[in-house]
């Protein structure tokens, strides 16, 4: 298979892990436990809170993986430092 399909693939499969995760927040609650920093900083639920905000990020990730755009974004963000 062509790269540029094993790159939508996993790309979606990314997508689709975020998704889940901010939807079915209390699954990974109860899988992974409460995060003590989140508690603190976000207040009462506020693991709820980052799990979802994490799942939207990995979601974003993977449709900028899908769409060949998170290289190009990361060469933005951090190639500065590299030269």
């Amino acid at each position: 298979m062509p790269p540029w399909v094993w790159r939508i693939i996993i790309g979606l499969l990314i997508t689709a892990l975020g998704v889940l995760m901010a939807y079915k927040t209390p699954w990974f609650l109860r899988m992974m436990g409460r995060v003590a920093w989140a508690e603190r900083t976000f207040g009462g639920g506020g693991t709820r809170l980052f799990y979802k905000l994490l799942g939207t990020l990995i979601a974003i990730i993977g449709i900028m993986v899908t769409t060949d755009l998170f290289s190009r974004f990361m060469e933005w963000l951090v190639g500065g430092l590299f030269g």
